[in-house]
């Protein structure tokens, strides 16, 4: 009789388990459909929408000491030209630990040497040996190391902004803005779409010049991971990621791309931002062969962007 109970017992676990297995196989199943579903209907929407240049550049990049991953964020409004200067230079670190995300921007007139070419301005170093030379040069002047590569054509910003927050992105705008960015922003605070949006962080037609268009670009990033950080943003996330593929050309894969940023957005991490040159550390300086620059203290700023990405 007993052995009868202990035998009946076995099977039910038996069964409990071979319940658990099917139900785990078949969420997983339906989970990968959905990803992939959803990221090819993302991709069918812009595939053809880009001018983006899809060359394989040679990339001799590695992590950090600290394990971080750095990726090299270019964006630029080229409209497909496989050598013109970037309009953007960003780091973006991913660390798999603490899941925080941190965002450097570069200013495109900061005055540095550029390895092999003398000094110049920084974003002269894509146009004369494309990412790997401007890695290079980045690793050269402040010591960083960068993993990844992800070149992004700005033209296709609207579509992305549309399709992940169709009711709009949510903006202070601290004055008007119309100067050479092709539509007219008001002041205020207001949900701007993809078009008025891309003008936004476009605009440097005020005092702080590039300066403003680097902050506003931050800013924005920030209210982006914000709105990301709710059930709706992160069941968005394949089908995003669908619709940016067709507008990035880089060396970090789909898959990897899409866990970083589930994990960011699961997190509710902030993004942590900074920019260099740091205040106090240049001067607005002028050179022949360069025009109008932003000389920097190189040791300062070194020392500055090592302390913010611990490296």
């Amino acid at each position: 009789m007993r052995s009868d109970k202990l035998l009946n017992k076995k099977r039910r676990g038996r069964r409990r388990l071979l319940t658990f297995l099917t139900a785990f196989i078949l969420i997983t199943f339906i989970t990968g459909w959905y990803i992939y579903n959803e990221y090819v209907t993302g991709f069918e929407e812009t595939a053809a929408d880009t001018n983006l240049k899809k060359t394989e550049y040679k990339f001799n990049g590695q992590k950090d000491a600290n394990g971080n991953t750095n990726i090299l964020v270019l964006g630029s409004d080229s409209r497909g030209e496989e050598h013109a200067r970037t309009d953007t230079i960003m780091i973006a670190q991913y660390n798999e630990d603490s899941q925080k995300p941190k965002l450097v921007s570069i200013m495109r007139d900061s005055f540095v040497d550029i390895p092999g070419h003398g000094r110049n301005k920084i974003n002269l170093a894509f146009a004369l040996g494309g990412p790997d030379l401007l890695r290079e040069t980045i690793k050269h002047n402040f010591d960083i190391d960068i993993q990844h590569y992800a070149i992004i054509d700005f033209n296709g910003f609207q579509n992305v902004i549309d399709t992940a927050f169709p009711d709009g992105v949510e903006v202070n705008v601290e004055h008007e803005m119309s100067y050479k960015i092709g539509v007219t922003i008001e002041q205020g605070n207001q949900k701007l779409d993809g078009k008025h949006l891309l003008g936004y962080v476009r605009y440097r037609g005020d005092a702080e010049s590039d300066f403003g268009r680097v902050r506003r670009q931050q800013e924005v990033m920030n209210i982006i991971l914000k709105d990301m950080l709710t059930l709706d943003g992160i069941t968005k996330l394949p089908k995003l990621a669908g619709v940016i593929t067709p507008y990035i050309n880089t060396n970090l894969d789909t898959s990897t791309g899409i866990f970083m940023a589930k994990d960011i957005v699961t997190n509710k991490s902030k993004l942590e931002t900074m920019r260099i040159p740091v205040d106090g550390t240049f001067e607005n300086a002028r050179y022949e062969g360069a025009g109008s620059v932003l000389d920097l203290d190189i040791e300062e700023n070194k020392k500055a962007i090592t302390e913010f990405m611990g490296a």
